[in-house]
């Protein structure tokens, strides 16, 4: 800690990593405190604006796994009681034409949110690995950390050779290509 300007930019880094929608791999979760005797923490948050004092912090800084394990474990309970007969449970699914359904009682519509996402890329041809890495780790591990995704990548490669590519890498490049299992390959005489 001797290397902090002071206490308060300690505090201010917590915020902000609390801040992070994707706290989970980014950062951490809060606790106001610890019950021993459940094992479990009290006041668990993340990935909202969470006040902390700049004067006398108390909290407890939680590491993602743990808490994203106890978050699931109180999201199910929650789930598993709000079931039970005469309760009202949330807003029923939308309908089949894709519109909101009407929400229960006292329960506002939920939001429609998208199912599909696509996207493309060009990586520099020097650094592949560095560049499909970072793909890597800041779009594909949040998509597939999602339940029940299914997350395809495919890598198109693309190379135009103005005095032509001689037989002998053609040939190292269409075996290779067949051994690496690619679904499409080929050259071109354009």
């Amino acid at each position: 800690m001797s290397r902090l300007k002071n206490p308060a930019v300690l505090i201010q880094a917590i915020r902000d990593g609390l801040r992070l929608l994707t706290w989970d791999t980014d950062a951490f979760a809060y606790a106001d405190s610890f019950d021993e005797a459940t094992g479990r923490y009290r006041g668990l948050r993340a990935g909202q604006d969470v006040p902390i004092s700049d004067t006398d912090p108390q909290g407890l800084v939680v590491k993602p796994g743990v808490a994203r394990r106890q978050l699931g474990v109180e999201q199910a309970a929650a789930g598993q009681s709000a079931r039970t007969p005469g309760t009202v449970t949330g807003a029923p699914e939308a309908g089949a034409a894709g519109t909101p359904a009407t929400p229960g009682l006292g329960q506002p519509p939920r939001p429609i949110l998208p199912r599909r996402f696509h996207g493309s890329v060009t990586l520099d041809p020097t650094r592949v690995g560095r560049d499909a890495g970072k793909v890597a780790e800041e779009v594909i591990a949040h998509l597939a950390g999602l339940p029940g995704a299914r997350v395809q990548v495919t890598l198109e490669i693309e190379a135009t050779v103005p005095d032509g590519v001689p037989e002998n890498v053609q040939r190292i490049v269409t075996e290779n290509s067949r051994t690496l299992k690619f679904t499409s390959h080929g050259f071109e005489r354009e």
